[in-house]
């Protein structure tokens, strides 16, 4: 990896360089304190990116009615985070290697509680998405370095792989933890509370970290390529935010395609630059492994069919079987809970069942629960649903445990910064990806069947087709016959293309059971971690 020389003698070849103070023992904690402790800390710090990611999602409301942001600066406000989050992860994943990945985490610790400070007391929206930004480029320091760390500190397979089942299953807790914390506190508090709970825990979690986590660096043979990490950040800036525009209602137009097409380009200038240098700041031999590559792969596909589904069953839920945003929230709940299982089970399945087979199976059971979630219509049918969440939930856990497991082995224990900040980069990518494709399908499917209602003007079903939840509007303003006719056929078109996008997510999910075939076949604990 990258790095300076330093002087005075040199380790072996391919050893991580560990800086330990003079009270820790076994580089993994002060006396006491075992690695499970150390994996208590980085799941706090986990927990609270996963819940920031997701808690402003029911805040909207009450910011938009606060701060009378304009319909561009509302989309900046949501989508600011994930996208600075995803550009810059390999930035701070590889700098964690190079400078110290304990030393990058706490410093997003401190970041982290700044920006939720600015957010919670921002009077603007400007000020509300510059913090949202920040709370982004936070969360860049906090994820792959937690990741990292606990590659470092889980040497044995076996141990790092319950260690990861544990760290999954606190991110799906995360994130379905958020909309429900936030719903709780608007319900007591205004809007900025969703953001100032984040400083009391960061005000701890800095000592805490600094007192028990290890340090650790990769090598440090040859500079840290400054410009190739810029162009990875604003190469994978303008891809993602492309690719999120494309889901949008103007994806053609010069605002989607020129950053698109200008990250694009840097990402592949990027490449040919780490190929050409002697100390790249990404070691891309790594997807020449078929272990490595496959499980990039896996979690680009598991996560391009589940968020967008997500997005969709959260409009079905309340739209068309009219919940409330809670409701809406407890009737996913089982999906949560089922994947938390998975991720607590996750060691003893891999080790008896292998790369190969875990993550097939689980891309397969997620199709079938996907599949059976087709029966749904316009009427509620509380069992089939749970039963699929469940299902669907244990299914994709399962696939996404094995697949960050294998990527995580696969990686040099020296670039395990760079390797952590490349998983989370594909799981950013899968997820925007999914929302613009989905979402092109769903509307592709929807359109047609609002925009020839009879008794309903032109015009009114031209504006009918953007949303169902616009088309209701639309519905209310027309009014009598022609408005329950519209509502009706509004409603039956999102059904219809609910079905349709659960068809293309579950030929998604097969087509990853079909890669999953070149992981290994058993889990290879022999092999050295170095």
């Amino acid at each position: 990896m990258s790095g300076t020389t330093t002087a005075g003698p040199r380790r072996p070849v391919g050893v991580p360089r560990q800086r330990l103070r003079p009270r820790r023992t076994e580089g993994h904690g002060v006396p006491g304190v075992s690695r499970w402790t150390v994996l208590v800390v980085l799941c706090v710090s986990l927990l609270l990116v996963a819940v920031d990611a997701t808690v402003l999602h029911v805040a909207v409301p009450a910011v938009t009615e606060d701060l009378r942001p304009g319909a561009i600066q509302l989309l900046w406000i949501v989508d600011v985070y994930p996208l600075v989050c995803a550009a810059l992860l390999i930035l701070f994943g590889t700098l964690g290697d190079r400078i110290g990945r304990r030393r990058v985490l706490l410093l997003g610790y401190g970041l982290f509680g700044v920006a939720s400070a600015l957010a919670a007391l921002a009077t603007a929206p400007e000020v509300l998405i510059a913090a949202r930004a920040l709370l982004g480029a936070g969360g860049a320091m906090i994820m792959p370095a937690t990741l990292s760390i606990l590659r470092q500190v889980f040497p044995d397979r076996r141990e790092r792989a319950l260690a990861i089942g544990v760290w999954s299953a606190v991110a799906a807790v995360g994130a379905a933890a958020g909309p429900l914390l936030g719903g709780f506190l608007l319900e007591h508090f205004w809007w900025g509370s969703v953001f100032l709970i984040n400083i009391p825990l960061m005000a701890v979690s800095l000592p805490v970290g600094r007192w028990l986590l290890p340090e650790s660096t990769g090598d440090r043979d040859g500079p840290w390529d400054v410009l190739g990490a810029l162009m990875a950040a604003f190469g994978l800036f303008g891809a993602v935010y492309g690719v999120k525009r494309i889901g949008g209602a103007d994806p053609l137009s010069l605002g989607t395609l020129v950053p698109a097409a200008l990250g694009i380009a840097l990402l592949v200038l990027f490449v040919r630059r780490q190929r050409r240098r002697r100390h790249p700041l990404v070691d891309l031999t790594m997807f020449a492994r078929p272990a490595f590559g496959t499980s990039v792969g896996c979690i680009v596909l598991a996560m391009l069919a589940l968020v967008g589904l997500e997005l969709v069953a959260a409009q079905y839920l309340q739209l068309v079987l009219g919940l409330t945003p809670l409701e809406t929230g407890l009737r996913l709940l089982p999906l949560t809970l089922a994947a938390m299982a998975a991720g607590l089970a996750g060691s003893r399945m891999l080790q008896r069942f292998g790369p190969r087979t875990m993550v097939a199976t689980g891309f397969v059971l997620t199709a079938m629960a996907v599949l059976s979630l087709t029966v749904m219509g316009s009427q509620d049918q509380p069992a089939v649903m749970v039963a699929g969440f469940v299902v669907l939930g244990f299914g994709l856990e399962t696939t996404l445990f094995g697949a960050y497991e294998s990527m995580l082995s696969e990686a040099p224990a020296k670039t395990a910064g760079g390797a952590a900040a490349i998983g989370e980069t594909s799981y950013q990518l899968g997820a925007g990806i999914g929302i613009a494709l989905l979402g092109s399908v769903m509307n592709a499917a929807y359109t047609p069947g609002v925009e020839a209602v009879p008794g309903v003007p032109s015009a009114a079903g031209a504006s009918a087709r953007h949303s169902l939840g616009e088309a209701y509007a639309v519905a209310d303003r027309l009014g009598g016959a022609p408005g329950a006719a519209l509502r009706a056929a509004a409603r039956d078109a999102f059904v219809h293309g609910l079905h349709v996008t659960l068809a293309v997510s579950a030929g998604l999910l097969f087509l990853g059971a079909l890669a999953a075939l070149r992981l290994p076949r058993v889990m290879d604990c022999g092999r050295p971690t170095d």
